[in-house]
């Protein structure tokens, strides 16, 4: 409050923290984030096979599961062609449904 009795308002408190300026801002505020290109796409010779379990372990949360385009980077067309990769290496039994702490319970 300054001293005629009123705030600057309730964006000033709300906003105005400076952990949103280390992080570079609220999402659809200051320059666009260079996006990330896929994998594949950027890389025409890598190859997706669900016999490649190590490259598949990198698509798959800690706890098992298939994770989410936003994180992996890919696009929707691979992202597609790696969940089907990972459902053949699970059904194989080359890629495990869960984590291993959560099957010991």
């Amino acid at each position: 409050m300054d001293s005629q009795g009123r705030s600057d308002g309730p964006r000033s408190r709300r906003y105005g923290s400076s952990d949103d300026d280390r992080r570079g801002g609220r999402r659809g505020y200051g320059p666009p984030a260079a996006r990330r290109k896929c994998a594949f796409c950027a890389n025409k010779n890598l190859e997706l096979d669900y016999k490649k379990v190590d490259m598949l372990h990198n698509y798959t949360t800690e706890r098992g599961k298939i994770g989410t385009r936003r994180h992996s980077g890919l696009c929707a067309r691979h992202q597609r062609d790696v969940a089907l990769a990972i459902k053949r290496a699970r059904h194989l039994a080359l890629l495990p449904y869960t984590a291993e702490h959560v099957r010991k319970v």
